[in-house]
This record gives structure tokens, C-alpha cells and sequence, in this order.
């Protein structure tokens, strides 16, 4: 049995990083470390970091000097950073704290455990791109019927505002086959429903398998009942892949399909590689062939050279298209991107201005499709308790919108259907239909 084995994993950032956090526990628990809830009881302490925004970093730094307190007064214990922060600032992050013991980059973090094994007294550092995590294990999950399959790792696009790339390296997928085991594994262990992660979902490529054909073989070879994917880019948002949406029941009606801005030249500088045109016919495909689907993006405003104009061209694509929900955004630099040469010339003020007008619109229009939601029977795979008390079930409808119902806990982990009552801006409320 190990000595000051036991651990804490704190994560930052996206769905993908969680994913990752999986994975690493379940390699820590199988190298015979515990994990813990407790940081001040943990004897390793992980970060696992986010590069894609400014603030998303200044927060890991606040928490690192958090932990130089528990590490002063306990210097047995040791302080690990590992993720996409890692691997773009690692000198950074020990000049601001030296106390940290170890840095992992976004594929390093998987060889954790045996360096934690070695009598290292140095900060030891790792940010080269090629580990990859086992084949056989199992990730760990924070909730019981739902879990996260990360089915490739990097990214080609080099969108210019975008960090990714650098931090997560080059597109590589996993084999259809590790997939298929790794999702037959947690359905075995009662996941219901999986989400496929990938910064590009899209173009996922198994040796000539592409991503329509991974999701028939999941939708036929495994025993999973509901999929979910993001995110997705538009450039490679295929006709197959419509069709096999359309076609395939498991794969629920929703997609996250990022655009951006609605203007034509922000997106020429943002190198996105394609029009606005393209994406609002892309859109139209999609609710022709899936008439229920919901649509969420992400939207930046501000970018460099944007003007009153391009801005005004990205309020009327969310008007056009309403879309369910979206991510927004003020541009920030990101050092070390292609646009972080480009002069940021829009005032912060202006783009705190222009986020909370697409704010506002956007909220009104989902407001819009939420209510039309009303009077309709939904599917929804129940996970369970709503924050507001154990009086109210929650769960996700198709079009992955949360909805709260009364119910007893005997029901959670069950599909069920859920007649549609009522809805704000966020959220759906409804009652079991028998």
C-alpha cells in the first residue's frame, strides 16, 4: 500500500478537460492512489488547467495561491499542474509558484503516476506531445448515467484567435474499436447516455473511417441508449452526416455548431474557411432533415477590425437562425495565436457593449424556442436531483435543454417522457406523463 497516496483532482475548463480528469483518475486509482474530496486532507493536489481565455488562467493562478498556504505548512504534500495551461505557460507557472512539484502538457498528464513514483526533489516538467492514455482502462466519471468518450485529440485548424491548437497538438483518433470497448465498458456500469468529444468532431478519421461511420457502428454495435458529439465544425459538416442524425434514433436531436461571428470578413480573419451563407444553409439542411433538432453555437464579438457593421451582421444571423442557446463572448488575446499580431483595436468598453446586446437578443429568442417547447412530451433521461431541493427531478430533453419535474428518486437513471408546462430563458418545467 502507497504513503501519501491520497489525491484531489480540481479541473478548469471544457468537457474535454473533465474527460481527461476521467482518465487520469482512473490510471491514479489503479497505480494504488485514493482519491479524496478534501484538498486540505490530500496529499496530491491536481490542476487540471484551461488555455482558451485569460481569465480561465488568472483563475488557476488564484487557486495555486490558495494552495502555497497548505504547502507551507505541509511540504510532504505535493502541487501538480497539468493540462492545456501547462503546456503553453510551464516556465510561467513555476516562476509565479515555485512550489509546484510537477507539470504535465495535455498529453504528459497521463505518466503522472509513475512520477509521482520517482524520488524527484526538483520540479519536474513534460510538455512533449505523444503520450497517449491506456487502452484498457475505464475513465472515472462524476455522474453515474452519463459519461464523456473523447474519440480524438487535437486540432488542424489553427482558427486564428484559438490557443487549441497549441496546447493540444495535431488531430489524432482513436480507433473505432477503443471506442466501441470503451463505451461497451461504461454501459456495462449503467452510462445511458454518451457524449463523443473532440475539438472537432467532424473530421474525425480512423484510417479511412470517418465520423458518419463511427456513429452508425455505435448506434448498431453498442448497447448505449442515447449520443451525444461537440463540437462540430461547419467546414466539415457532411451530407452523410445529416443523414445519419436523421436516421439514427440513438443520436439525439441536437448539435453545437460554433459560428462565430455573421460577419464574412471577421470570419476570413478568424479563418474560419467558410461563409455565412454556407453555415445558414448548412442550418436549413438540418431542420429539413431533423425537424425537431436543437441548434447552439458560440458567438465573439469584438474581434480586431470588427465594426458597428460586422456586429450588427452577427445580431441578425442569431435572429435568422435562433439557435436554442449560445456561448458568447468578448474577444480576448490569446499570446501566441496568429491574431494576437493583430491590433486589438475595438475599446473594451465597446465590447462589453456589443456581449450584452447579443446577450440580450439571444435571450429573448431562446426564450422564443423554449416556449414553444410548451405542451409538447419530451424524452428525458433522468440524472437527478434539481439544485432547488429533492422535490424536483432533472434531467435533459433530446435537444439537450434541462427540465425539472416533480418525481420520486426511484426514477432517476430512467428514461422517461415529460409533458412540457412551462419555460423560462434557461430552463424547461414540466410533469411526468405515466
Amino acid at each position: 500500500m502507497k504513503t501519501n497516496n491520497r489525491y484531489k483532482i480540481i479541473t478548469f475548463g471544457c468537457q474535454m478537460n473533465l474527460a481527461d480528469s476521467g482518465s487520469l483518475a482512473a490510471l491514479m486509482n489503479i497505480s494504488g492512489y485514493e482519491a479524496i474530496e478534501s484538498e486540505e486532507e490530500a496529499d496530491i493536489i491536481i490542476i487540471n488547467t484551461c488555455s482558451v481565455r485569460e481569465k480561465a488562467e488568472e483563475r488557476v493562478f488564484g487557486r495555486l495561491g490558495d494552495l502555497s498556504r497548505i504547502k507551507k505548512e505541509n511540504s510532504f504534500k505535493k502541487i501538480v499542474v497539468v493540462g492545456c495551461m501547462a503546456q503553453r505557460m510551464a516556465e510561467k507557472i513555476l516562476e509565479r509558484a515555485p512550489y509546484v512539484d510537477i507539470i504535465l502538457g495535455t498529453d504528459q498528464m497521463f505518466a503522472l503516476p509513475s512520477l509521482l513514483d520517482s524520488d524527484n526533489h526538483t520540479p519536474q516538467v513534460k510538455t512533449e506531445f505523444g503520450f497517449e492514455e491506456f487502452d484498457d482502462i475505464t475513465p472515472n466519471r462524476d455522474y453515474k448515467y452519463s459519461a464523456f468518450v473523447t474519440i480524438m485529440r487535437g486540432c488542424n485548424n489553427f482558427c486564428t484567435y484559438c490557443i487549441v491548437p497549441y496546447v493540444r497538438g495535431r488531430e489524432r483518433s482513436y480507433s473505432v474499436a477503443k471506442i466501441i470497448n470503451q463505451i461497451n465498458g461504461f454501459t456495462a456500469d449503467g452510462v445511458k447516455e454518451i457524449t463523443l468529444l473532440g475539438q472537432n468532431v467532424n473530421s474525425y478519421d480512423d484510417e479511412g473511417h470517418k465520423f458518419p461511420y463511427l456513429l452508425k457502428r455505435l448506434a448498431d454495435d453498442t448497447d448505449i441508449k442515447r449520443i451525444r458529439f461537440m463540437t462540430s465544425h461547419p467546414k466539415d459538416l457532411s451530407d452523410q452526416l445529416i443523414e445519419v442524425l436523421a436516421s439514427e434514433s440513438k443520436l439525439m436531436p441536437h448539435i453545437h455548431l460554433p459560428l462565430q461571428s455573421g460577419s464574412d470578413s471577421i470570419l476570413k480573419r478568424m479563418k474560419r474557411v467558410y461563409t455565412y451563407s454556407h453555415y445558414l444553409e448548412l442550418t436549413k439542411k438540418l431542420r429539413k432533415s431533423i425537424p425537431n433538432i436543437s441548434i447552439t453555437t458560440d458567438l465573439i464579438v469584438g474581434f480586431p477590425s470588427e465594426t458597428e457593421k460586422d456586429f450588427e451582421k452577427t445580431l441578425e444571423a442569431a435572429k435568422t437562425i435562433s439557435f436554442d442557446s449560445a456561448f458568447m463572448f468578448r474577444y480576448s488575446v490569446r499570446p501566441g495565436t496568429a491574431a494576437a499580431r493583430f491590433i486589438d483595436d475595438v475599446p473594451e468598453s465597446e465590447k462589453i457593449k456589443r456581449l450584452n446586446t447579443l446577450i440580450e437578443v439571444q435571450k429573448k429568442i431562446s426564450f422564443e424556442k423554449n416556449q414553444s417547447e410548451i405542451g409538447k412530451v419530451q424524452s428525458v433521461l433522468v440524472d437527478g436531483y434539481s439544485k432547488r431541493g429533492e422535490e424536483y427531478l432533472k434531467g435533459k430533453t433530446g435537444g439537450a435543454k434541462t427540465i425539472l419535474f416533480p418525481g420520486n428518486a426511484d426514477i432517476i437513471g430512467d428514461e422517461c417522457y415529460v409533458n412540457v408546462t412551462s419555460a423560462d430563458s434557461w430552463t424547461l418545467h414540466g410533469k411526468l406523463v405515466e
